[in-house]
């Protein structure tokens, strides 16, 4: 899949290189500049940084010395060792490399200043471009850096990723399996090591010959802990990456193993198994060369692994595709994508309120099995939170539930999940930025929830459906429609009834000459018949005429007929009396007076209409009520002389709002 460009001004790497070379100039990236603003949002920078490129710092700079290895990645100032340990990770896996790191760039080569790398990105790989200066202190890089002083790939992948997330000070903080998915387009799964299954060592060795990656790290009860060094020399609340699994036998005994790398290049495990541990010496002179190619201090260690679940607490695998996550070669998954958005008063109603953004999945059988059950993972990701962090925005708390869905209906109501309960549920609500659950569901179709924890919490976001089986998966309420009765016909006036006869003394009595009232004398008979809901307030009466400005008693009749309905409507959703509705509900109240809008159409609404409790009073909701009515009727006419070839758009109904 192609890389999208994502330079400010539409051009690609190449076009930009061949550029500088042709001016004979050094590439300076003004969508990054190298100033103040791209390390730090929240803080100014405590020391003097000087952005300085390779050929200042060292005689000789390469991108990459040799091969790219994990001993390329050592931890700079900033506490990324999230994304560090995901790196090294990443050079394990030459083909992932390869489209991350592109290898068309030198420094003794058509050099010109500047350098691109690949990122998976909600969906899609982008293609980052970064100028090479860097920040340094005293000549010395300050962030990630190579332990080879001449070797700058890995200094500059840090700063493209910083560069996608807007500053350096935005990837303060994260999980392994974040970057892992970045690097890959992979699905990551996290296991506990304390309620693993019982198979946990034969899943990570599964995942690593499959080419996954693999984090893990130490929880910590307090901010107080984090990165606190252990006297066994482990670190909490640091991540770390397994970079391998193998078995000894030790006195006829197998020994299970696990390789663990610290990113910082040093700090290392000093317990059974470590690097000059005595368990080394029973060991068979070959398979010890073999897995002790360097027993240096450079991060990197052995474990045991049942010393590794006693003391690490989380496991992170991303895999590639989630056919490695198989153990039979021959299955393969279905996969679906399906974005949405929470948006405030209309679809960010969090988990125990008002019911939001829904999808439906349908779980297809295949003509040539006969089995009714079928795997599926979901992963829910909330989109671009480390880009907002400068704006006060964090990673919000989400988690989502699945229904078995009913045969009928594009849009459920909030009784529908009161009464019933979910097949199946994230485990838990969690400030990720994903969240990824493995279910075994019959087949048939659901109704996907995905939801903050809180309401009115705002976030876009994608979700990932994978599954053994065809998948159909679509957004719910995404129909625009109307199944309006037509109007009533006018009645002769021996045939009215007492409210009728009692309406029309007090049209007439209102009337003039032309039979007709105007906009405030129709206010005034409202008024009138109205003044004992004193919370029913209606101002914009103009709204309700037709464009002479003059409303006819039979018109006015026909208007009185809606009218007590849209009020009824009104009251079966204001159960308090306080003339107010929840912009929640309104989606339910347009759907019982036969108007169906999609979701951007009612958060349209909802900003127009509803207050900053979200709430939209009578005078608001009749003129929505009203206006989209006369909209939906009016295309109705069109269409029918059209022969059904008019098609209604968003800012049709902006425009009629």
């Amino acid at each position: 899949v192609p890389a999208v460009d994502t330079q400010a001004d539409g051009k690609s790497f190449e076009q930009l290189r061949q550029e500088c070379l042709q001016k004979g100039v050094l590439f300076e990236d003004p969508d990054f500049p190298a100033n103040d603003s791209s390390l730090f949002y929240s803080q100014a920078v405590p020391v003097d940084v000087k952005w300085k490129r390779p050929k200042e710092l060292c005689q000789d700079p390469k991108f990459i010395v040799g091969d790219a290895d994990r001993t390329d990645i050592c931890q700079g100032q900033l506490g990324d060792c999230w994304l560090l340990a995901a790196i090294a990770s990443l050079t394990l896996k030459k083909d992932a490399m390869a489209r991350v790191v592109p290898r068309d760039q030198e420094f003794d080569r058509r050099y010109a200043g500047i350098f691109h790398f690949q990122f998976w990105h909600h969906n899609q790989w982008l293609d980052v471009v970064v100028d090479d200066r860097l920040p340094a202190v005293r000549n010395k890089l300050i962030m990630l850096h190579s332990a080879t002083n001449n070797e700058f790939w890995s200094a500059l992948l840090e700063k493209a990723y910083a560069k996608l997330h807007g500053s350096y000070e935005s990837l303060k903080g994260g999980s392994t399996m974040e970057a892992m998915e970045d690097f890959t387009g992979g699905v990551a799964e996290i296991y506990e090591t304390k309620s693993a299954p019982g198979n946990l060592y034969a899943i990570m060795k599964n995942a690593i010959d499959r080419g996954s990656m693999m984090g893990c790290s130490i929880d910590i009860t307090s901010s107080a802990e984090s990165e606190a060094k252990t006297t066994t020399g482990l670190v909490k609340g640091h991540a770390y990456s397994i970079t391998g699994l193998d078995e000894v036998i030790v006195r006829g005994q197998k020994v299970q193993l696990v390789r663990i790398r610290n990113p910082w290049g040093q700090v290392e495990w000093n317990g059974p198994w470590s690097d000059d541990a005595r368990e080394w010496n029973y060991v068979d002179a070959a398979e010890k060369a073999r897995l002790q190619q360097n027993s240096s201090d450079d991060g990197e260690f052995w474990m045991e692994f049942g010393d590794f679940k006693n003391n690490y607490d989380k496991v992170e695998i991303c895999n590639m595709t989630p056919d490695a996550m198989n153990e039979n070669p021959n299955r393969r998954w279905e996969v679906s994508m399906l974005e949405g958005n929470w948006i405030r008063g209309t679809t960010a109603g969090g988990c125990r309120n008002f019911i939001g953004e829904t999808f439906q999945l349908q779980l297809e059988d295949a003509e040539d099995d006969d089995d009714d059950v079928c795997s599926v993972i979901i992963a829910l990701m909330q989109k671009d939170r480390r880009k907002k962090r400068k704006e006060g925005m964090d990673l919000e708390t989400i988690g989502f539930a699945l229904y078995k869905a009913p045969e009928d209906g594009d849009h459920l109501g909030k009784d529908f999940f009161r009464y019933n309960p979910s097949a199946a549920r994230s485990k838990t609500y969690i400030n990720m930025r994903e969240i990824t659950e493995r279910f075994e569901l019959p087949l048939g179709k659901y109704v996907l929830v995905p939801t903050t924890f809180q309401p009115h919490k705002e976030a876009d976001f994608i979700i990932r459906i994978f599954s053994e089986k065809k998948t159909a998966a679509l957004e719910m309420g995404s129909n625009v429609d109307a199944n309006l009765p037509d109007p009533p016909m006018p009645s002769a006036p021996e045939e009215e009834t007492d409210e009728e006869k009692g309406l029309r003394r007090l049209f007439d009595q209102l009337a003039g000459d032309d039979k007709a009232i105007s906009v405030r004398e129709l206010q005034q008979m409202l008024n009138g018949v109205l003044s004992r809901r004193k919370w029913l307030i209606f101002v914009n009466y103009s709204s309700l005429v037709d464009n002479t400005g003059m409303l006819e008693f039979q018109e006015f009749k026909v208007f009185w007929e809606k009218m007590k309905k849209w009020i009824m409507l009104f009251l079966s959703f204001d159960t308090d009396r306080s003339g107010k509705m929840s912009s929640y509900e309104l989606r339910s109240a347009l759907s019982a007076a036969g108007m169906q809008l999609n979701n951007k159409l009612l958060q349209l609404i909802g900003l127009r209409f509803a207050d900053d409790n979200y709430d939209i009073d009578f005078d608001d909701y009749l003129t929505c009520i009203v206006r989209l009515e006369n909209m939906f009727r009016t295309f109705q006419v069109l269409d029918k002389a059209k022969r059904g070839r008019v098609k209604m758009n968003i800012m049709q109904v902006k425009t009629t709002l």
